[in-house]
C-alpha cells in the first residue's frame, strides 16, 4: 500500500493512506468446502449486534449499527451468503453497570443469531464471552481488543500493548527523555501500563512516575506527584467510566504547568472539551484512537441509515467484520457459528486480494483461496484471537479544546 513520508504536526509519523500498515499475513492451509464438518446451519446467516446505544460509550454505537446495515446491503445486493439474504437484529448492550447485556443476547439468540457484533466495551465483552460459548455464538469485536485462547472470538481492534507502543514510539521519535504514565488499576488500563513501560525500556525513554486514577482520585494531588517528575510527556490512559474526571486531571496538570503537547490520551479520554476546560488548555495535545479512520464517503453511505451521524468510530472494522463473517460462511458452506469460526481466518488469510463481498465471490469462482482487504486494510489474526497490526488514528487538539483527526498513526524508529 501507498504510504506518505509527510510528518504532520511536530510529531514523527507515518501518514500511511489506508487504514494501517501491511502485515505479512500467516501462511494457512486451504481447507475445500468438501473438507468441511458436515453443515449444521439452517442455511440463513444471522447477525446479532450488541453496541452501546446507551451508557459510557453510547457515542460510537450508532455508527457502529449503521455499518453492519451497510455491510448486510452490500452482501445482499451481491446474492447474499450462500444464496439467501443475510438477516441482522439490533439490540442495545447498555453500559458496564447495567444489566441489559444479558437478556439483549437471550433476545438475539432466540431469534437463532450464528455471530454477534459487539460490545464495545471491555468488561461487557468479559461478561458475553461465556454467554455466547454456552450457545455456540461467534463473537466478533470490531470496537473492543480482546485476548483469548478460542476459535470463536475475533477482535479487529488494536491491543492495549499496540496503543501503548505505538504511543511511546511516536514520543520517542520527537525526542521526548521521560515520560509519565496515568492510567486505570483495572486489567486494560495494567495490560497499558506494561506495555508502556516495556516499549520505554525498549526506545531508552525514562519512566518518570506512574499514577493510578479511579473515581476517587484527587485531581490536585494526582497532578502536583505526576508533575514532580518533570516529565518530558505525559500519557492519560483512563477510560469511558471515569469521563466524569478527565477535564479537572487536565486543568489540575496545566496548574502545575504541564503544556497541552505535552499530553497524549487514549481513546477513552478523547472528547470535546471546549465547555469543560479553558479555551487553549489542550492546544497541541495528542490523542489515539483504535480504529482506522472513517472515510468521508464511508460517511455519506452510513448517513443512508442514519442521516443525524455526525461521525462514526470503529465504522471500518464493522463493516469488515460482516464481511469475514459473510465471506468465512461462503467458504464453509455453511451459515453456522460453528463453522464460520473455522473459516474467518481463511477469509482474511494468503490468498488472491479482494476488497469487497461481490469481488471476493468472483475470485473464489476460480480460485480456492482469498485475502479480504478491507475499509481498515488487511486483517491478520493472532492466536489470541486479536489482530497483530491493528489501525490507530492520531488526533490533535486546536486552540478550542477539539480534537481533529490527522491520520493514521505509525510510528518511525524500532
Amino acid at each position: 500500500m501507498a504510504r506518505s513520508a509527510a510528518i504532520a504536526l511536530g510529531v514523527s509519523v507515518v501518514l500511511v493512506l489506508t487504514g494501517c500498515s501491511v502485515p505479512r499475513p500467516l501462511p494457512t492451509p486451504t481447507p475445500s468446502a468438501s473438507s468441511s464438518v458436515g453443515a449444521t446451519g439452517d442455511g440463513v446467516l444471522r447477525i446479532g449486534t450488541l453496541f452501546s446505544m446507551s451508557g459510557d460509550v453510547a457515542s460510537t454505537g450508532a455508527g457502529m449499527v449503521a455499518a453492519v446495515e451497510v455491510a448486510v446491503r452490500d452482501v445482499n445486493a451481491a446474492g447474499g451468503v450462500l444464496g439467501q439474504p443475510v438477516e441482522a437484529f439490533y439490540r442495545d448492550a447498555g453500559s458496564a453497570d447495567g444489566a441489559s447485556l444479558e437478556s439483549a443476547f437471550a433476545d438475539l439468540v432466540s431469534r437463532g443469531i450464528d455471530v454477534v457484533m459487539g460490545p464495545s466495551d471491555s468488561a461487557l465483552a468479559e461478561r458475553l464471552l461465556p454467554l455466547a460459548a454456552d450457545a455456540g455464538v461467534v463473537v466478533m469485536a470490531p470496537a473492543t481488543p480482546i485476548s483469548a485462547s478460542t476459535d470463536s472470538v475475533f477482535s479487529l481492534m488494536a491491543s492495549a500493548d499496540q496503543q501503548a507502543a505505538a504511543i511511546v514510539g511516536a514520543i520517542a521519535d520527537e525526542g521526548g527523555e521521560s515520560v509519565a504514565i496515568i492510567t486505570t488499576g483495572d486489567a486494560l488500563g495494567l495490560s497499558f501500563e506494561r506495555a508502556a513501560r516495556a516499549a520505554l525500556e525498549s526506545r531508552g525513554v525514562r519512566l518518570a512516575g506512574v499514577e493510578q486514577l479511579d473515581a476517587a482520585t484527587n485531581p490536585a494531588r494526582l497532578a502536583f506527584s505526576v508533575a514532580g517528575g518533570e516529565p518530558d510527556a505525559i500519557i492519560l490512559a483512563s477510560s469511558a467510566s471515569l469521563s466524569a474526571q478527565h477535564p479537572a486531571i487536565i486543568t489540575a496538570l496545566a496548574n502545575r504547568g504541564v503544556r497541552g503537547d505535552q499530553l497524549w490520551m487514549t481513546a477513552p479520554v478523547l472528547a470535546d472539551y471546549s465547555s469543560t476546560v479553558a479555551p487553549g488548555l489542550l492546544e497541541g495535545a495528542r490523542g489515539v484512537r483504535e480504529g482506522a479512520p472513517t472515510t468521508d464517503e464511508l460517511l455519506a453511505r452510513l448517513r443512508q441509515s442514519d442521516p443525524a451521524l455526525v461521525s462514526a468510530p470503529f465504522a471500518s472494522e464493522t463493516y469488515d467484520a460482516v464481511i469475514l463473517v459473510a465471506l468465512a460462511a461462503e467458504l464453509a458452506g455453511d451459515d453456522s457459528g460453528f463453522s464460520v469460526a473455522r473459516f474467518v481466518r481463511e477469509a482474511a488469510s494468503e490468498g488472491i486480494a479482494c476488497s469487497s463481498f461481490g469481488e471476493c465471490l468472483d475470485v473464489l469462482a476460480t480460485e480456492p483461496q482469498i485475502q479480504y482487504q478491507g475499509l481498515s486494510g488487511p486483517v491478520t489474526f493472532t492466536d489470541q484471537s486479536g489482530v497483530a497490526d491493528g489501525a490507530l488514528s492520531l488526533y490533535q487538539y486546536l486552540a478550542d479544546n477539539r480534537a481533529e483527526l490527522v491520520g493514521p498513526l505509525v510510528p518511525i524508529g524500532p
